[in-house]
């Protein structure tokens, strides 16, 4: 007896389990499965792009699409005010968040990279190195001039560049961040210096874009082209 339960337990032991059955293949049928997929592609992608990696949020896709399926059918349980209201409280105790640990990076970046050789150091607090030194002549801060740019974060990570798009931007130098009017204004055209902007010399407390969050010092590697003619 006590051998046959042994060999019993053994056998449904040995016996395989069936693998489970494969997801159905998801299928747009008409044009309207179409238009809908993609509102929801995009609205992802733009949530994505201006808050879950400037924030580094953890978003619960399922919650995501309970919203959205709540109120399609009129039955949130919150109204569209209390949403917008809660966002924005939100959004501000990540800024302020994001501003105390950029403020805390920045200042140490900056005060390393004073005592390495080459920078240069303007009351402003607006740091600086030349790459190449150009022959031209300096433009001034209501001049019209022509630059190749390539901005950066102290991490490295590259916010925009003219030189990756091919082509130089055009624009007055009092029309621009404090950093640049300045910086622009210590090149003889045909330069190439390496700025470090402090937060007050770009844009201080505020976010710019996804990727610049307050507080940020400013990396940019800038060509004076040419000193543009005014209009």
């Amino acid at each position: 007896m006590l051998l046959s339960i042994g060999l019993m337990g053994f056998s449904q032991k040995s016996r395989k389990k069936s693998p489970p059955p494969p997801p159905p293949v998801f299928k747009l049928q008409t044009l309207e499965d179409s238009l809908a997929y993609s509102i929801g592609i995009l609205n992802f992608q733009n949530l994505n792009e201006e808050l879950i990696k400037k924030y580094n949020l953890k978003i619960s896709t399922e919650t995501l699409i309970r919203g959205i399926s709540d109120q399609s059918k009129d039955s949130s349980i919150l109204k569209v005010e209390d949403a917008n209201e809660f966002l924005g409280y939100y959004m501000m105790k990540k800024e302020g968040e994001l501003a105390a640990e950029e403020e805390v990076a920045g200042k140490k970046f900056l005060e390393e990279n004073k005592n390495k050789p080459g920078i240069i150091i303007t009351p402003s607090g607006l740091q600086y190195e030349v790459i190449s030194m150009g022959t031209g002549g300096k433009p001034l801060a209501t001049d019209k001039v022509k630059v190749h740019y390539i901005g950066s974060l102290i991490d490295s990570t590259v916010f925009d560049s003219s030189v990756e798009r091919g082509e130089p931007v055009v624009f007055y130098l009092n029309k621009v961040i404090p950093g640049w009017t300045e910086g622009l204004q210590l090149m003889p055209t045909g330069s190439k210096f390496r700025f470090y902007l402090p937060p007050d010399l770009g844009y201080g407390s505020r976010s710019a874009g996804p990727m610049i969050k307050p507080n940020s010092v400013l990396i940019f590697d800038v060509e004076l082209i040419n000193i543009e003619p005014s209009n």
